[in-house]
């Protein structure tokens, strides 16, 4: 009876602590007890116990940003994604701690879904927090690129004549605002010369810009941004509603809302699997600066193409589903200038269009939201990261996950090849 005892103690200690060893981060915090709850219109983006809900049921929250989301239906013939027979042993390490595996980052970081793809084939695909690959997470900032490359479309097209153009030239109603003088290549870069802050708090320009593109419009929340602190062109500042500007623009220059545009020349011949969903306003364009929702997969082909220049491997017939020589200037450090560049515009990435660039020769770019939703890609090496996340704070760098995110990146690149 006394070995028996001791064995179930034994058993007992085994199964809890694989339990500890496998439970995300922050469980508790995070309201799992409650089922991950989704939040309201009011909560979604700040309350912390819904986080997770919310960033996974997003396009489905009651009277949001006017109630509606638009679809953009997916490929008749999805893009297989094939997966690894198993995981590679990838290693990752920071400050004093080495060797650091895929189990220790989840371990250690909020992140809802992780998948690493190389040469298009699924090495890693993870979910936590009772989250799935038939979850739609939400992008937050990553839909800023999404909306630069319906840019290239347009520009490829004839629909946009000129990245010099100024705004007001397709979207007549930004005339006599700040944004309405900027020229599209500027509003890209984030560039316009506006003030414009953003803190996520509630409090900043985001917040005000953003009550009044709820009540009229985008172009009615660019009439509240007044203030010019340089010359438009000369400094990267961070601007969400920049990127609403380049939506209004690209419904004059092609009658089109952004999904509507992008379902048939993006999201459709990428090969998606799922449809993507993107919050509108009650005029019905998108809020272009965030705001789509998207599988975990799908946001991997987008990475995919992405790595691709634009293209399919399996499906050459389709030719430039992305244009090439605007996807590379957009994603290139070294065709901007120098105030965009990795470690001028910010303390570390570089600003293209709608995209951030990392440092080095090697051309490596992201797309990035808050909370930590990311996008790396490495066209070189055909490798992917997607990590869909439910950080404690908007800005990753505010917590350890910005460093270790980065970390495990490189940890990838070198793993197959080097820096």
């Amino acid at each position: 009876m006394r070995f028996a005892h001791s064995l179930w103690l034994v058993l007992i200690g085994g199964c809890l602590s694989l339990t500890s060893a496998w439970a995300a981060p922050d469980e508790a915090a995070l309201c799992k007890d409650q089922g991950y709850p989704v939040g309201n219109a009011r909560n979604w983006f700040f309350d912390e116990c819904v986080r997770v809900g919310s960033f996974t049921h997003h396009a489905e929250i009651p009277g949001l940003m006017g109630g509606r989301a638009n679809a953009m239906a997916q490929a008749a013939q999805p893009l297989e994604l094939p997966k690894a027979p198993q995981e590679p042993a990838y290693r990752w390490g920071i400050s004093q701690e080495s060797g650091l595996s895929i189990d220790d980052y989840l371990n250690r970081q909020r992140a809802m879904a992780l998948l690493v793809i190389k040469d298009g084939v699924i090495q890693v695909e993870r979910y936590q927090y009772g989250r799935t690959a038939s979850h739609r997470f939400l992008s937050n900032s990553m839909a800023k690129t999404i909306t630069a490359m319906a840019v290239g479309l347009a520009l490829r097209e004839g629909r946009i004549q000129s990245l010099d153009d100024r705004a007001e030239r397709y979207a007549p109603t930004l005339a006599g605002t700040l944004y309405g003088e900027a020229t599209l290549r500027h509003l890209l870069r984030m560039a316009s010369g506006a003030k414009f802050e953003e803190r996520y708090d509630g409090k900043d320009d985001l917040a005000r810009y953003g009550m009044a593109a709820y009540r009229g419009g985008p172009a009615e929340g660019a009439r509240v941004i007044t203030e010019r602190l340089h010359p438009q062109g000369q400094r990267f500042n961070y601007a969400s509603a920049e990127t609403d500007m380049l939506a209004l623009v690209l419904q004059g220059a092609t009658g089109e809302t952004l999904s509507s545009y992008l379902q048939t020349r993006l999201w459709q011949p990428m090969g998606a699997e799922t449809s993507g969903l993107w919050r509108a306003g009650a005029n019905g364009l998108e809020r272009a600066g965030g705001n789509f929702n998207a599988t975990a997969r799908d946001y991997a082909r987008l990475g995919v193409l992405l790595a691709n220049d634009g293209t399919r491997v399996d499906r050459p017939d389709l030719g430039e589903i992305l244009p090439r020589d605007f996807l590379i200037e957009a994603t290139d450090w070294k065709q901007h200038p120098e105030a965009f560049a990795p470690r001028k515009a910010t303390p570390y990435y570089g600003y293209g269009y709608q995209v951030w660039t990392f440092p080095g020769q090697q051309r490596r770019f992201a797309l990035l939201g808050v909370y930590g939703q990311a996008i790396f890609v490495d066209p070189a090496q055909k490798l992917v990261m997607v990590q869909l996340a439910a950080n404690a704070t908007a800005k990753a760098g505010q917590t350890s996950m910005g460093r270790e995110m980065g970390a495990l990146w490189y940890g990838l690149v070198t793993h197959h090849g080097k820096w």
